[in-house]
């Protein structure tokens, strides 16, 4: 089944792109598709500890994720 994956940020900026479409196993978690992601060549840079969100809702790494889900890898950020 294939994803989506947003990057922001120092993220995109990390690997060069914003969005990609990834192809993952039926039942796959959060968990699997930020493994599968961090082996990608050059997205080793992301950090280990991320935040993620599945259709735009916080999601635990043990969430599944379903075909056509949009998988939000967001950075961590600073306000005043």
């Amino acid at each position: 089944m294939t994803v989506t994956v947003l990057l922001f940020a120092s993220y995109a900026d990390a690997v060069g792109r914003s969005s990609f479409e990834l192809d993952v196993e039926t039942g796959a978690t959060v968990k699997d598709v930020v493994e599968k992601v961090r082996a990608m060549s050059g997205h080793d840079r992301l950090p280990r500890a991320l935040m993620v969100a599945v259709n735009e809702r916080y999601a635990s790494r043990d969430s599944e994720v379903r075909a056509g889900d949009e998988v939000a890898l967001i950075p961590p950020v600073a306000g005043g």
